[in-house]
């Protein structure tokens, strides 16, 4: 069956801007939370997240996509434009519907919509912008991307909150096996305004600690909830032969197998579907466990959450039977842009040999039998599993492997 290999990754991240960055701040455990800047968020319960510093939008959207383009969209933008540069891809020689745009999606440009909100509530709708049509849209980053680079082909996205990003690349591969040369795929989310800030306030599920180094500690004995990030990752995913017809640069690596589950309903007596996607995603790989050199986990920081992960990861590798890390802990759960940033940080780690660190967690509770890294490790690493779960019983699961 055809290969579909990442050849091109575009990254913005709370703790680097650029691939490059972003990795060397990864593996020397340097974190991107601290206090919300985006808004005021004092009065709130939650008031630490994963913000994207050093951005300046205008240095890569181009002036005439300002005013019809939130945060979110621009940081997704500059992503694809990274990652098609890092492939090495000229969009204007390959064929008029070659190249598709699959990316996912939480709430939409939630900050956009919020401000014209307020300017019709406050001044009347003459004060709203046009832009409002379609600029908050979930749909908003595909289209755009799509825009900017006369890209004609299959496109879509995916609502599935955290496993987005997962299910985003997953599509691209079916993409990929009917036909198609390449899609750009993956997620790129930011919510850190109030009208995003307050559904996940009301989830639950939210750390209260002010501490940035303490508020997100995923399988630790004080994880109390999730921190909120903004950013996430594009990937320029590519049927094999046609990345070797062109001379492709570099190959991160191949997009072996994939799955998604949905959890059963509350109450049903039935376990949660993590494991079965795991497990899934595995047969399609055509590997077992045994094949799997890490995971990249979920994490999510509510002890019920992290205690049925730790539980499906025992069973299906054994107590402590591979290495487990979360770096997410340095960005904070960056909605519809978490899996996709993982993905790519996989692909990294699997092209350097070394394992990105779980930060501020010092050692799982006992009752989690995993082996959690919590500094980085250099490791002989082929195949990486990463999981990922959405609010609302979502579940996903990738498997990576080297090409080399």
């Amino acid at each position: 069956m055809t290969a579909a290999v990442v050849t091109g990754l575009g990254i913005t991240a709370p703790n680097g801007l650029g691939t490059e960055e972003f990795w060397k701040a990864t593996l020397a455990g340097e974190s991107g939370l601290g206090p919300v800047t985006r808004f005021d968020a004092t009065q709130y319960p939650s008031r630490v997240a994963g913000e994207v510093s050093g951005y300046v939008a205008e240095d890569h959207i181009p002036s005439r996509l300002m005013p019809q383009t939130d945060h979110m969209t621009r940081l997704a933008l500059t992503a694809a434009d990274w990652a098609l540069k890092d492939a090495g891809i000229v969009t204007d020689e390959l064929p008029e519907y070659g190249i598709g745009v699959v990316t996912a999606a939480s709430g939409g440009a939630v900050e956009f919509g919020q401000r014209e909100l307020q300017n019709l509530w406050s001044k009347g709708k003459e004060y709203v912008s046009a832009y409002q049509s379609f600029a908050w849209f979930y749909a908003v980053n595909t289209g755009q991307i799509s825009i900017r680079h006369k890209l004609r082909g299959p496109s879509g996205v995916l609502l599935t909150e955290q496993a987005g990003g997962i299910d985003a690349i997953g599509h691209a591969r079916r993409h990929i096996r009917k036909g198609f040369p390449a899609v750009i795929a993956g997620g790129v989310d930011a919510a850190i305004c109030p009208w995003g800030w307050v559904p996940q306030i009301a989830s639950g599920l939210m750390s209260t600690v002010d501490d940035p180094t303490r508020a997100y500690l995923p399988f630790a004995a004080e994880a109390g909830g999730y921190v909120p990030g903004e950013g996430g990752a594009i990937l320029l995913v590519e049927e094999a032969g046609s990345a070797g017809a062109r001379g492709a640069e570099h190959v991160y690596g191949e997009i072996a197998g994939y799955a998604a589950t949905l959890d059963p309903a509350p109450g049903s007596g039935r376990p949660p579907g993590l494991r079965r996607a795991a497990e899934n995603a595995l047969a399609d790989a055509g590997i077992t466990a045994e094949d799997i050199d890490v995971v990249f986990a979920d994490a999510s920081g509510v002890p019920d959450l992290d205690r049925a992960e730790s539980q499906a990861l025992t069973e299906l590798f054994g107590p402590a039977g591979v290495p487990v890390t979360a770096p997410k802990t340095m960005t904070g759960r960056l909605l519809a842009g978490g899996a996709a940033l993982d993905a790519a940080t996989a692909l990294l780690a699997l092209r350097d040999g070394v394992i990105p660190p779980t930060a501020h967690v010092t050692a799982p509770a006992p009752e989690h039998t995993i082996d959690l890294v919590t500094e980085a490790r250099e490791a002989d690493l082929r195949t990486a599993l990463v999981l990922a779960r959405g609010h609302g019983g979502f579940n996903a699961a990738l498997v990576v492997r080297r090409t080399n």
